[in-house]
């Protein structure tokens, strides 16, 4: 009757599916043919008709249990593609969502596996140049976001106790209906004594003295926190190449996940390691994600949609879900249209954006600052070449910058130019560093000279000596060390900071030419014994030395007996005896600061 009347009435279709949907809810017992043969009759119901939610919730079960029939080919895809076509809004029907995700993930399973989901997007766009449909690209993004967020859904409802999908699907919605909270902890372990207040910054400012380096609490080995399905690796914390921000009123904002992995001295990332279905379900719909951003007309909106960064802090965190969408944050990069790769910045001040997340420094990055350089050279060649680009590379990444001028990037040479072109730096010894940098490169040479042609005040800052004081950037190595020292003069030379980079002992033929260098900073390197021994025998004029957390040992502590003009010396976290401790204040008079927490003298 509803296939066969002349009237027009949504009812009249839907009144057949409703039947179906409540007779399918009474009798559970049914085999497997009998499901195919209820989908193959309703079928000619759903041509032009939206399923109903229960019996969406029956369309699930069955690309769960028989992904491979070939009922999901024939006869769900024409159902899919019209809800991908013409619905409106999945708030009002998740259901709706659910199916679609459900038949993508079928599609996954089939032999051809992601070539047959590939030619379905295609299928979806169409042959042409612009999809017809424009409600197609909102409402693939929408059920890819939704099974991104399921595969850690477990670990974020423990975390935050809100109801999972599964809940809401039973009903379940009050709070005294749930299972109690997994007892996790998500953004850092319980430190093993009380970490004192106001230290979470990781490197001193630049007006601290390097005698006086935050003092950090002992931290525990690495926690493992566990739930039914998702197993969470706490790694210890080598970047510092954020402070940790204020709020609006000055004091301390709430932190975000990504604050926390980029501040806290214990934590540096999360290893998430899914289970085998989430993990399947993560890069069907990554690489969904991945091929819609291929579609020249779908990547300015695709752009807009991911600008806000609307996935979970989990998988901001995961390592191999940023790895997968790496690819589409560099078509986005790629991209000249403005519309585009401007959907790379923030959405709005105070909020991290993609160009935040992939930076050197930033939780999404693992090269190193190739994709960062991609972004700022894109930037910087539309409207972005403006005074208030630079200063925020100045304020928030001008140490990934240089140490990419150092090697020999022409985007970061030219930014380095551009700051001081427009006096976007004020402090001399910086500028004094940038011109060192500049000058290390025979790119860097070359602007660097075409740039004191037209401003010919900077040359004298280089007759002065060169700097008296000069921070390295993290992750900086002994060969970027010893190119910048040996690109021009630091005779004045007199606080130099290393902390948190990846020098090694080797470095100490380097240092031991800087004859006025009074303070030195080793925090957190792999400065070990031959180093020390070395700076013994040459910097007898040194007076501040930061061996926090490096790997030095009584063998190399010994030859600092040497240096008579140590008056502050951190040996915190270091593997110092009791013994050494004791010659080492008997033979340095003018010792008067000693750091030696967590060690066996403390």
């Amino acid at each position: 009757m509803a296939l066969t009347s002349p009237l027009q009435d949504e009812s009249i279709h839907q009144a057949p599916l409703q039947i179906i949907s409540t007779l399918l809810a009474e009798n559970t017992n049914l085999s497997t043919q009998d499901h195919e043969n209820i989908i193959v009759a309703i079928a000619p119901l759903l041509e032009n008709n939206h399923p109903p939610p229960d019996l969406c919730e029956f369309f699930c079960k069955h690309c769960r249990e028989r992904p491979r029939s070939m009922v999901v080919i024939e006869v769900f895809t024409p159902v899919v593609q019209r809800i991908l076509k013409h619905n409106m809004d999945f708030g009002k029907c998740p259901r709706l969502r659910l199916f679609t995700q459900e038949y993508i993930l079928a599609l996954n399973e089939l032999n051809a596996g992601m070539e047959v989901v590939k030619k379905f997007i295609h299928s979806m766009h169409g042959p042409t140049g612009q999809c017809p449909h424009p409600r197609v690209l909102p409402n693939l993004v929408a059920v890819c976001l939704a099974a991104i967020y399921s595969c850690y859904e477990d670990f974020i409802n423990s975390r935050d106790n809100s109801p999972s999908l599964k809940e809401i699907r039973n009903g379940c919605q009050q709070q005294n209906e749930r299972k109690p909270p997994l007892p996790l902890r998500l953004l850092r372990p319980e430190p093993l004594t009380p970490a004192p207040t106001g230290l979470l910054s990781l490197s001193p400012p630049p007006s601290a003295p390097l005698s006086a380096p935050p003092t950090l609490p002992l931290a525990p080995p690495p926690s493992i926190v566990n739930s039914s399905e998702i197993l969470v690796e706490l790694e210890r914390n080598n970047n510092t190449a954020n402070a940790r921000r204020k709020g609006p009123g000055g004091g301390d904002s709430e932190p975000n996940l990504i604050d926390c992995l980029l501040v806290s001295p214990a934590l540096s990332a999360l290893s998430i390691q899914l289970p085998a279905q989430a993990d399947r379900v993560l890069g069907c719909f990554a690489l969904i994600l991945k091929m819609l951003s291929d579609y020249d007309d779908w990547r300015p909106a695709l752009a807009s949609l991911l600008q806000p960064i609307p996935f979970p802090k989990e998988a901001l965190a995961h390592a191999k879900f940023t790895k997968e969408l790496k690819y589409v944050i560099q078509r986005f990069a790629e991209d000249p249209r403005q519309e585009v790769h401007s959907c790379l910045l923030s959405v709005r001040s105070g909020k991290d954006g993609w160009f935040q997340l992939y930076s050197p420094g930033g939780v999404a990055c693992d090269d190193d600052g190739e994709l960062f350089a991609s972004m700022v050279h894109i930037l910087m060649g539309s409207c972005y070449k403006t005074k208030k680009f630079l200063l925020s590379l100045a304020e928030n990444k001008l140490g990934p910058c240089m140490l990419l001028a150092l090697r020999g990037n022409q985007t970061m040479v030219e930014i380095l130019c551009l700051m001081l072109e427009y006096n976007i730096i004020e402090n001399k010894d910086t500028q004094l560093q940038i011109i060192s940098t500049l000058e290390s490169t025979p790119v860097g040479l070359h602007m660097y000279e075409q740039l004191c042609d037209r401003q010919r005040e900077l040359k004298e800052l280089q007759r002065k000596g060169g700097p008296t004081r000069l921070t390295l950037p993290s992750k900086s190595t002994d060969a970027d060390l010893a190119r910048l020292l040996s690109s021009g003069s630091f005779g004045n030379l007199e606080n130099l900071s290393l902390a948190f980079t990846n020098v090694t002992s080797a470095c100490a033929e380097q240092l031991i030419k800087l004859p006025s260098l009074k303070q030195l900073n080793l925090w957190s390197t792999q400065f070990g014994d031959a180093g020390l021994r070395l700076l013994s025998e040459h910097l007898a004029c040194l007076q501040v030395l930061n061996l926090c957390e490096t790997p030095v040992t009584d063998a190399g502590l010994l030859s600092l007996s040497s240096m008579k003009s140590l008056c502050s010396l951190n040996m915190n976290s270091t593997k110092l005896t009791a013994d050494t401790y004791e010659d080492l204040k008997a033979k340095l008079p003018n010792l008067t600061e000693v750091d030696v927490r967590y060690t066996e003298a403390w």
